[in-house]
């Protein structure tokens, strides 16, 4: 079994991908949202804001 197989996860709040637990975030794991940079500068925009109400509500 791999070592990092009982890691904690999370779905990120942009893309929706799981993620795993960190040694970076050990504490501010409560915190964490996002499952890299990327996905926090986007989650940000207005405009993907927009596209993503959009595609959710229908």
């Amino acid at each position: 079994m791999p070592h990092h197989a009982d890691r904690p996860t999370k779905l990120c709040a942009c893309c929706g991908r799981p993620f795993q637990w960190r040694r970076k975030w050990k504490d501010v794991w409560d915190e964490v949202r996002y499952c890299s940079e990327r996905c926090r500068r986007e989650a940000r925009r207005p405009a993907y804001r927009q596209r993503r109400e959009q595609s959710d509500g229908g």
